[in-house]
């Protein structure tokens, strides 16, 4: 049995565990872009904390992947748990650092201007630093999409839901019928759904994002 062949006979079960990956995948980012702007908002004006904000996420980025499961899993158990404090800590990198770079990088009189029309600190921050710094932070979000779907694949490691199983399973029984297969469909399936998640990410940020700043 080729490819094709398997992919078409198992459309439904290869169909389930896409969504349980893409889903993963999209609620980690939503939770990790939550943490990280809230991060960055908080030390964007200090040097030393966004120093600090970004030294601490870029750490996690040390640990393989594989070793930050197994140590998860003694504390969370097998399962969803695990799958998700992995994601979520590796992406937290490029958003936070992108929406320090995006809050820091707004220009200065157009802040001056916002306050001059009587906007409180909150108003300027939500109404127009964030809006201004939002490119930026869509762009880490993108990058830790990507990231996000080829890690999500090792939480088959952990039990964590996702065509990693499908992946694991493969070169777990290689040289058995249909083992390549199996590998094989898990990993183009990867790649073509980072591929449709970030074409949406394209399209998310020309929906979300005023003329003005786009260009």
């Amino acid at each position: 049995m080729n490819l094709l062949d398997y992919v078409v006979s198992r459309w439904q079960s290869l169909l389930v565990n896409s969504y349980q990956h893409v889903s993963m995948v999209v609620q980690c980012i939503v939770l990790a872009t939550i943490v990280g702007v809230l991060v960055g908002v908080a030390v964007y004006r200090s040097p030393a904390g966004a120093a600090i904000a970004t030294a601490l996420s870029s750490a996690v980025l040390t640990v393989p992947s594989f070793a930050l499961f197994g140590l998860l899993i003694p504390v969370l158990g097998l399962g969803v748990a695990p799958s998700v404090v992995t994601l979520v800590l590796y992406a937290l990198l490029p958003i936070v650092r992108n929406t320090i770079v995006g809050l820091s990088t707004v220009d200065q009189p157009i802040l001056d201007a916002a306050r001059g029309i009587g906007m409180s600190r909150f108003g300027v921050l939500t109404r127009v630093e964030l809006r201004m710094a939002w490119p930026a932070i869509l762009a880490g979000m993108r990058v830790s999409t990507q990231m996000l779907m080829g890690i999500a694949a090792i939480a088959a490691y952990a039990k964590g839901p996702g065509l990693g199983n499908l992946i694991f399973s493969g070169l777990g029984q290689l040289g058995g019928a249909n083992a390549l297969n199996m590998a094989l469909a898990g990993t183009v399936g990867v790649i073509i759904l980072a591929l449709l998640l970030d074409a949406l990410f394209v399209l998310f940020g020309r929906l979300t994002t005023s003329r003005g700043i786009r260009g």
